[in-house]
């Protein structure tokens, strides 16, 4: 039987070291990510482009020429160095007119590649409807895809999507004025009442008591010191104190890697485990009958099924109380099991109430 190594990959426990500053942990409230979406052409494609089939790529073909004042009857139009694409793009709504930003192309039609192509002038807009922004340039694919006559293909990586790095062009601010000194608040990118109140702990110590007061189990309301006008430095200030972070216990398994990942906090019941694997498998042998001379019979050719069963010995382990997943995982490398039983050893362990910890399966 194939051997599999269990990895196991530890969340920092030293608390110490799991100190994090705020800004790594929490965001602060009114400033966050906007996607920004448009639709779009580009040129320039070597015959990889939409066929026209993509009965929309002609349509956005025909109103682009039409505002250049070129009329081409839509019978007559052959896009296949055209292509009709997406363009998605996430940006701060602290971002003012006139900053770049990168964008995402993403092919709509039959193209075969991206590569080589330019994307026209597209106006980008937010989930109100309003345009923020335009995006330009040559798109880079990281990648090639390569066909001949003969039917040969070669290609490397995924050539449908691409980045253009700064093609986006902020023309209208998303987020009007600045931060309102009178409603400033942190909000917990994971929530936790253990970790909310060391962020309230923390910004006391630094500022004074009053500063932080918790209002849920996710945000942090913030007072201005007195005397406090310089914002930014303030912000600064408290964006970069660090917090002891705190997390529920969580077991988090790779089947297909058989990966398991754990942080602090995880502990296993005293249990015992038996595991033993029955596998069976199926095995086509072909067979060709070759009738004797002058029979006037016919060559035959079947498949020969030949099932086999194995079934391996079963083998236990005990666990002592209070044990740490690391442990665990070294006594299962000790019972050679693959990553589907290991899927199966942790459930059962959290099933028998054994396992103090959120179990998450990719």
């Amino acid at each position: 039987m194939k051997k599999f190594l269990i990895i196991i990959i530890l969340a920092v426990i030293s608390s110490n070291i799991n100190a994090q500053r705020i800004k790594d942990i929490a965001f602060i409230k009114g400033i966050q990510s906007e996607q920004l979406i448009g639709y779009g052409l580009v040129v320039g494609l070597a015959g990889t482009g939409d066929s026209y089939r993509s009965s929309f790529t002609v349509q956005s073909v025909i109103s682009m020429l039409k505002r250049f004042g070129i009329t081409v009857p839509e019978t007559n139009l052959r896009t296949r160095n055209v292509a009709a694409v997406m363009i998605t793009a996430r940006v701060s709504n602290l971002i003012k007119p006139g900053s770049n930003f990168d964008i995402i192309v993403s092919s709509m039609g039959d193209a075969t590649s991206l590569t080589g192509s330019i994307l026209l002038m597209t106006p980008l807009s937010g989930v109100n409807g309003k345009v923020y922004g335009i995006a330009q340039g040559p798109v880079s694919v990281g990648g090639y895809d390569i066909s001949t006559e003969s039917g040969g293909r070669i290609a490397k990586n995924h050539t449908l999507t691409g980045r253009i790095p700064n093609g986006g062009a902020m023309e209208l601010p998303i987020m009007e004025g600045n931060i309102d000194p009178s409603n400033i608040g942190l909000v917990l990118n994971q929530p936790d009442f253990t970790t909310l109140n060391n962020v309230v702990n923390a910004i006391n110590s630094e500022f004074g008591a009053g500063t932080a007061l918790a209002e849920s189990g996710s945000e942090v309301k913030i007072n201005l010191p007195a005397g406090q006008n310089d914002i930014v430095s303030f912000m600064a200030r408290l964006e970069a104190i660090e917090v002891q972070r705190d997390a529920i216990a969580k077991v988090v398994l790779n089947e297909r890697t058989g990966t398991v990942v754990t942080g602090d906090h995880v502990r296993i019941s005293p249990v015992t485990i038996s595991h033993g694997s029955l596998n069976i498998s199926v095995r086509s042998y072909p067979v060709i009958s070759q009738p004797g001379a002058f029979s006037q019979g016919q060559t035959s050719f079947f498949n020969n099924l030949v099932p086999s069963v194995e079934q391996e010995n079963t083998k236990s382990i005990s666990i002592e109380g209070a044990t740490n997943v690391q442990e665990v995982a070294a006594a299962l490398n000790q019972l050679k099991v693959s990553p589907h039983d290991i899927i199966a050893i942790f459930q059962a362990l959290k099933e028998a109430g054994a396992l103090t910890a959120e179990l998450v399966i990719l």
